[in-house]
């Protein structure tokens, strides 16, 4: 699936709201605003973790397909580039700031299993992220 095709069919899928589940993580105090966004396909790789083991949490594959990306080098059609993340301390930052918040039963689902788009927003101030807002499609 090439990049303009996945950031096609997320926008249909967010505009139609069919086959959508969403994961709001607020921690965040009023003032903080959008530091970045992304898009990430959630492929085969991101589902292990760099011994093979299998991934069970939607923070660990989210986590992975970062560090994928960032790291490794590993980049499926889907995913795009964020600044935000090339730092591990900050993907770091990512795992706790999703395992701490709540995610909806459907997006978790759909993460951990694997063939999703997802969109990740960022919220913070400066290059301080505070918390995530992420988007699933599939």
């Amino acid at each position: 699936m090439s990049k303009k095709l996945a950031l096609t069919a997320l926008a249909l899928v967010l505009t139609t709201g069919t086959a959508m589940a969403q994961s709001t993580i607020s921690s965040a105090p009023d003032s903080d605003y959008l530091v970045e966004s992304y898009t990430a396909y959630i492929g085969n790789a991101d589902l292990h973790n760099s011994r093979g083991a299998r991934l069970s949490e939607p923070w660990q594959i989210i986590r992975q397909d970062r560090a994928n990306v960032h790291r490794f080098g590993i980049i499926d059609d889907g995913d795009t580039f964020d600044g935000f993340f090339a730092s591990a301390g900050n993907r770091e930052k990512l795992e706790t700031m999703l395992r701490s918040g709540w995610i909806e039963p459907r997006a978790a689902a759909d993460i951990v299993r694997g063939g999703a788009l997802v969109l990740v927003e960022i919220y913070g101030r400066g290059d301080t992220g505070n918390s995530i807002h992420i988007t699933v499609a599939r």
